[in-house]
């Protein structure tokens, strides 16, 4: 064995206990599980927003920006439901480059888990205590889940992690809508077999025990477009694509067909200012076909304080450090256009 330890991590029940959520916010947090459930069984017509920045990196700019979104809903509530984007995981294709404040809390301080898990509830629940928004998270590490579910009201399972049988496991128990990415190669019927798996009940090793599950009815489709053999962007989110999906959501069983449409990575070919644009579309679609309207659930949209991203080392507050984003002020457009359209 060529590992080393490093030191113990609290288990997530000792974890919890030393940065609990609020008894009151415990209820804002069933009630927002609550609506979004209904958003997905076809209960309410709302439009899920997952917008917030590409990863989380600084606890300050991403609640000043979750307050800023909070200020939006109060005016929109009625026809989106928003959930920030507080992503503090980032898968890295070579391995290299930040990895999310689970590795390091402060992307230019050297790696410690049990301060960044520490110091990613102490966000989370900043954020949820400021503008009763709580948050979506990418399921990056399925181990790693139990530490922060209590405080997620969405979840996500990445195109890189899509194929892994212990996400599509761990997501047959989470408790709130958990939605599958098609993979980077844009195969569709590997996203449906994911769904499905987290649709089973299973039984399985988890953290060192055996555990059961009881199946998640919400878990979903996430249409993030794809990358050919020669590294060329491939878009699934046009029309045709839409309604391939529905031809292929009929032929399932599932009790809660839906699809949320990324609109960044390889639908807007990275390019964050189209994200406006793809948006429009979507919601074109859904105005011209009442089955898409149904299925179409929501979008998710990569959005910071300030436009683009930057270098780690350049310190410009509210600006990405990995993937490129729409600034505050398009944002806010979008959002209120959104709201007027659905």
């Amino acid at each position: 064995m060529s590992f080393t330890s490093i030191r113990t991590i609290p288990s997530p029940e000792e974890i919890i206990s030393m940065t609990p959520l609020d008894e009151h916010l415990k209820k804002v947090k069933a009630e927002r599980d609550k609506e979004i459930k209904e958003i997905f069984s076809g209960k309410s017509n709302k439009l899920v927003v997952i917008i917030g920045p590409c990863s989380a990196d600084d606890e300050d700019s991403v609640c000043d920006y979750v307050n800023r979104l909070a200020k939006v809903n109060e005016k929109v509530k009625d026809k989106l439901f928003i959930v920030p984007r507080i992503y503090t995981n980032k898968p890295r294709t070579t391995g290299e480059g930040y990895k999310g404040m689970l590795h390091q809390p402060d992307p230019e301080k050297s790696p410690n888990m049990l301060e960044g898990l520490i110091s990613i509830r102490k966000m989370f629940i900043r954020a949820i205590k400021e503008t009763h928004l709580t948050p979506a998270d990418e399921m990056l590490y399925p181990s790693n889940h139990p530490y922060c579910d209590d405080l997620l009201t969405y979840v996500a399972v990445g195109a890189r992690s899509v194929e892994n049988q212990q996400h599509r496991l761990t997501a047959s128990g989470v408790d709130v809508p958990v939605g599958m990415k098609n993979p980077t190669s844009g195969d569709l019927s590997v996203m449906f077999n994911s769904i499905t798996a987290a649709h089973c009940k299973h039984d399985f090793l988890y953290r060192s025990n055996e555990v059961k599950t009881s199946g998640n009815p919400y878990a979903h489709a996430i249409m993030r477009g794809s990358v050919n053999k020669r590294g060329i962007n491939i878009p699934n989110y046009h029309y045709e694509d839409l309604m391939r999906v529905l031809e292929m959501y009929k032929q399932h069983d599932f009790p809660n067909p839906a699809v949320i449409v990324d609109a960044n990575h390889s639908n807007s070919n990275k390019q964050f200012a189209e994200q406006t644009r793809i948006i429009q579309e979507i919601l074109h679609s859904r105005e011209y076909n009442p089955e898409l309207k149904q299925l179409v659930k929501g979008v998710m949209i990569e959005s910071y304080i300030e436009e683009g991203c930057q270098k780690i080392d350049e310190h410009i507050y509210g600006k990405s450090i990995t993937d490129p984003c729409l600034g505050w002020d398009a944002t806010e457009r979008l959002l209120y256009y959104m709201a007027e359209r659905v």
